[in-house]
C-alpha cells in the first residue's frame, strides 16, 4: 500500500498546525462560525445535529493494520468508542469535541491520514474495488490509479473550489464492484484490441435528488494520457457548471443539460489545446506509486485446502460463512474475505474501538496486514490463505464480526440518517435495525439469495437508495417519517436507476412491505433466479399489487 514521502508528511503535519490555529481563533470568538465553516469543512469536520462530526479519508478503501488501531484508539480518546464506516470508503466520527479537533488530527497525521478534503466542494475521496490487486477477474490493481489522482486532486489550484463536490470512482476489473457509473467520472480499466491497457471514460453519473448513470465519453483512453484527460474534463465543468443554484451544479446536470455529444466534444477541444506532455504524470512517478503497490509475498500453494475442507465439515456456521463472505482470488490457494459490519440488529457500517483491533491483529495474523473498507460499509481482507480460514473465523466471530451475510438481505447499506445528521429527513438506522431482525433468519436469507436493500434517510442519497435492488427514501411528511420505495437499481457493469414503487409507506408499515415485496419475489421468480433477474424478467407490477395489498 501506498506510504507517504516527505512532502506528504509535511503537509499534512502543516494543515494539522493551520487547522489548529483556525479552532483556537474559533473556540475565542475571534472567528464567527459563518467565518470558520468552510475552513473545517476543508479538513473534514461538520456541525451536526448533536455535535461535530468527522470525516477521515482512507483512500481507495486501504489502509494498515496500525492505521485501523490508531482509528480504534480515536474512537475510544475522542469519541464514543465506535466508528461508521461509510460508503464513500472513509470512516466518521459523530462525537467530537471542536477543541480536541486538531489533536484527532496531529494523530491521524502519526499514521499517515487525514481528512483533507473529505468535505467541501472539490474533487473527493477516490473510491475503488475493495478487491483490488487480490481479485481474479481483474486486469489490472487499479489503486495506483486512484493513488496518482488523489496526489494530483490534492489542493489542485484550479479545482479546489468547484461548482460542487466531485467524486470519482476506479475499477480494475469487468465486473463493476465500485458503482463507477454512479460517479461523477467512473473509470474502468479495460483492454483494446491490440491488448493494451487503457480506460472508459464515464462521465455524469450520480445520485441525489436528480440521479443519473454515467455516459461513456471515451471508449478507450490511453493510461499515459489519464491525467491531461481529467484535467480538460473538469475545466469544462469549472467553466460551465452552475454556481447559481447549488442543486443544479453537480457535473451530471451539465451533460444533460448540454448534452452528452455536445459535452464530449467540449472536452476534447479542450483536451486538443492542452500541452498533454506536461501535464502528463512522469514516467518515473508511475513508477514509484506502482511500486508500492507490489503483491504482497504470496505462497505457491495448491487451490484445494484439506484444513479449509475439514473445518466446513466439523463447523456448519463457518461453512455457511465461507459460502457468503468469500471472494474468488487470483492466487491459488488464497481467497479474500468480506468482514461483515452487518450483524442482526446493528447499525450498518459500525465498529467499535474492540472490533477495529480484532480487524487490525487479524490483517496482522493472516493478511498481511493490510484492510479494505468497502463501498458497501463492510471490511475486506484481501490476502488470506485457505488454510488460514477457519482461525481467522473463529477470531472473527469472538468480536461478533461473523455476520454470514455478504450480498444478502441483511446486508444493508444506510446512511447515519435522522439520529446524527442535519440534513435527513428520516432515520435510516432504526429501520435497517429492523429489518435484519425481520430476515435474521440464516436459512431464509439463503433461500432468498442476493438482494440488496439502500437506504437513504433524505434526498441526497448518502445511503445510495437508487442503485438499490430495493431503495428506501426516507422523507418528513406533515412531520411524520415516511418512506418511498424504488425497485430495479443497480449499482454494477450492468447499472440502473431504480423505479419508484408508488406511494410511500410510514415508519411503521414500511418493513412490512419489504416482506411483501421479498414474499411476491420468492413466489414468481424461476430456478436460480434473483431479485434484479426477477424484477428485470417481469417488471414492476407484478410487485406492486402485492406491495400495496396492506398499505392504509
Amino acid at each position: 500500500m501506498y506510504r507517504y514521502d516527505e512532502f506528504d508528511q509535511r503537509f499534512v503535519e502543516e494543515r494539522v498546525a493551520q487547522f489548529r490555529d483556525q479552532a483556537r481563533r474559533r473556540l475565542s470568538g475571534a472567528l464567527t462560525e459563518e467565518e470558520f465553516r468552510p475552513l473545517r469543512l476543508m479538513n473534514g469536520l461538520y456541525l451536526q445535529l448533536h455535535a461535530y462530526m468527522l470525516r477521515v479519508a482512507i483512500p481507495y478503501g486501504t489502509l494498515s493494520s496500525d492505521q485501523m488501531r490508531k482509528l480504534a484508539d480515536i474512537s475510544e480518546r475522542y469519541d464514543r468508542g465506535y466508528g461508521h464506516f461509510t460508503t464513500r470508503q472513509n470512516i466518521q466520527y459523530n462525537w467530537i469535541k471542536l477543541e480536541e479537533t486538531a489533536d484527532i488530527l496531529a494523530d491521524l497525521a502519526s499514521v499517515q491520514m487525514h481528512a483533507i478534503q473529505t468535505s467541501g466542494n472539490c474533487i473527493r475521496n477516490v473510491t475503488s474495488d475493495p478487491f483490488a490487486g487480490a481479485a481474479a477477474d481483474e486486469f489490472e490493481d487499479p489503486r495506483p490509479t486512484g493513488e496518482l489522482i488523489r496526489q494530483w486532486s490534492s489542493l489542485h489550484p484550479e479545482f479546489s473550489f468547484l461548482p460542487r463536490k466531485f467524486k470519482i470512482a476506479v475499477t480494475g476489473s469487468p465486473n463493476d464492484r465500485a458503482a463507477v457509473k454512479a460517479h461523477d467520472i467512473g473509470l474502468r480499466m479495460i483492454k483494446n484490441e491490440a491488448g493494451d491497457l487503457g480506460y472508459e471514460v464515464i462521465v455524469g453519473g450520480g445520485l441525489g435528488r436528480t440521479p443519473m448513470i454515467g455516459k461513456v465519453i471515451r471508449d478507450f483512453l490511453p493510461k499515459a494520457e489519464l491525467l491531461p484527460y481529467l484535467e480538460a474534463v473538469m475545466r469544462v465543468y469549472n467553466l460551465h457548471g452552475r454556481r447559481d443554484n447549488k442543486y443544479k451544479a453537480r457535473i451530471k446536470i451539465l451533460v444533460h443539460e448540454m448534452g452528452e455529444e455536445p459535452f464530449r466534444k467540449e472536452v476534447e477541444r479542450e483536451y486538443a489545446r492542452l500541452d498533454v506532455e506536461s501535464l502528463a504524470a512522469p514516467a518515473e512517478e508511475v513508477e514509484r506509486i506502482q511500486a508500492y503497490f507490489a503483491p504482497p509475498a504470496l505462497e505457491n500453494l495448491p487451490e484445494e485446502s484439506k484444513a479449509f475442507e475439514r473445518a466446513k465439515t466439523a463447523d456448519p456456521d463457518f461453512r455457511i460463512w465461507a459460502e457468503t463472505n468469500l471472494h474468488p482470488h487470483r492466487a491459488p490457494g488464497y481467497t479474500s474475505v468480506v468482514i461483515s459490519l452487518k450483524p442482526v440488529g446493528g447499525a450498518p457500517g459500525d465498529a467499535t474501538a474492540e472490533q477495529m483491533r480484532v480487524a487490525a491483529e487479524a490483517a496482522d495474523l493472516w493478511a498481511f496486514g493490510e484492510l479494505r473498507v468497502t463501498h458497501e460499509q463492510n471490511l475486506v481482507l484481501a490476502h488470506v490463505k485457505k488454510d488460514d480460514l477457519y482461525p481467522l473465523y473463529r477470531k472473527l466471530a469472538g468480536a461478533g464480526l461473523d455476520s454470514a451475510n455478504r450480498g444478502l438481505v441483511t446486508d444493508i447499506i444506510a446512511c447515519p440518517g435522522l439520529d446524527y445528521c442535519a440534513l435527513a429527513t428520516a432515520r435510516s438506522i432504526p429501520i435497517a435495525q429492523r429489518l435484519t431482525e425481520r430476515f435474521a433468519d440464516p436459512k431464509r436469507q439463503r433461500d432468498i439469495g442476493p438482494l440488496s436493500i439502500k437506504i437513504s434517510g433524505c434526498i441526497n442519497a448518502c445511503g445510495h437508495h437508487h442503485i438499490g435492488h430495493i431503495g428506501i427514501l426516507g422523507l418528513d411528511k406533515a412531520g411524520a417519517e415516511f418512506y418511498q420505495l424504488t425497485l430495479g437499481g443497480d449499482p454494477t457493469e450492468t447499472a440502473a436507476i431504480g423505479e419508484r414503487a408508488g406511494a410511500g409507506f410510514s415508519a411503521e408499515g414500511v418493513v412490512d412491505a419489504i416482506e411483501r415485496l421479498v414474499d411476491r419475489y420468492l413466489e414468481i421468480r424461476e430456478p436460480s433466479e434473483t431479485f434484479l433477474q426477477t424484477y428485470r424478467r417481469t417488471g414492476a407490477e407484478s410487485f406492486k399489487d402485492a406491495l400495496y395489498a396492506e398499505a392504509g
